[in-house]
């Protein structure tokens, strides 16, 4: 990759998923002045799932993207050497869950034994289901798993043909609110609430794009955060910024989308404290044993090899309040 490509014209940053209220915060930088202040010109494109801006990234048609850190940890072990690593977590704290509901009885996670679980199989947070039985001490065999589809499993719950489902915790919640299930009567059971150790979502970056450009990846970092912050002190106004860019969406549903995300993902007690962007080894290392549960490595993991805080700006330029 030429070394200043991006720099000189626009700076192409994958997502990965659609223009919704989680996407706020990098609209806002933009809007702010953020990544201008960092000369550069950002055109954000909308992906179609975690694994989407992994293989974007990889191959040098984008210099940066968004993605799922146990997904890139699987993508690495399967291709070993790819010039791809996370350099910023957002999600803290991602956001696999149990949504289930209080009137049919469920709350904590022992309350799935003796219960109907509606899971989709291709499903992340279903993916990661195993890990969180064996930190909760659950009886698998007494837990009643229905294979349901995305389309169906909210609608599901709502009617009570199950008593839970797997998804991610601010859609699935948002589709229930949708659906007319009363708040009070949703419980949000979040795997990192409960043993599990795995991230979530983070900023991914070339390493070779890196190592050329190492000032344009710190800017680019440190603008982010600065969008993290704006969206958490105004959330309707980065809101206003997104709907700029997708006229189709639901200004007040997004808005609570974001929110959601920023509660329970990306605005923790570890990121408040030390600011956004780092990882703990202890808990990384836990995160790989319990991927390790659900998925064969080919290669003995390296968590050297699927983050890197060499390109993070200074903590004082990534704390969000």
């Amino acid at each position: 990759m030429a070394g200043a490509a991006f720099a000189q014209a626009d700076f192409p940053f994958a997502l990965d998923w659609k223009f919704e209220g989680p996407a706020a915060p990098y609209f806002a930088a933009i809007d702010n002045g953020h990544f201008e202040e960092a000369g550069l010109a950002v055109e954000i494109s909308a992906g179609q799932g975690s694994l989407d801006a992994i293989p974007k990234v990889a191959t040098g048609a984008f210099p940066v993207g968004f993605a799922d850190i146990n997904s890139l940890i699987k993508f690495l072990d399967q291709n070993p050497g790819a010039p791809v690593t996370a350099a910023m977590m957002i999600y803290d704290k991602p956001p696999f869950a149990i949504v289930g509901r209080k009137s049919l009885g469920v709350e904590m996670p022992k309350d799935l034994e003796g219960k109907v679980l509606g899971a989709p199989p291709p499903d992340g947070a279903w993916a990661q289901f195993p890990a969180f039985a064996t930190a909760n001490d659950l009886d698998v065999d007494a837990i009643t798993v229905e294979p349901v589809g995305f389309p169906t499993r909210e609608p599901m719950l709502a009617e009570g043909n199950v008593d839970a489902v797997t998804g991610f915790s601010f859609s699935s919640y948002l589709n229930l609110v949708r659906l007319g299930v009363p708040e009070d009567d949703i419980s949000t059971i979040l795997m990192a609430d409960h043993g599990v150790a795995l991230y979530g979502n983070a900023i991914i970056v070339n390493t070779n794009f890196a190592a050329d450009n190492p000032a344009l990846i710190t800017g680019f970092l440190e603008a982010v955060a600065a969008g993290w912050k704006d969206a958490i002190a105004d959330p309707a106004s980065a809101i206003e910024s997104l709907v700029e860019r997708n006229p189709a969406a639901d200004a007040d549903l997004e808005q609570r989308r974001l929110e959601l995300s920023i509660e329970a993902n990306v605005a923790t007690e570890y990121a408040m404290e030390n600011g956004m962007g780092g990882i703990e080894a202890d808990r990384m290392e836990k995160a790989l044993e319990q991927l390790a549960e659900t998925y064969e490595f080919q290669n003995e993991p390296d968590a050297s090899l699927y983050f890197t805080d060499a390109y993070l700006p200074d903590a004082s330029a990534r704390m969000l309040k």
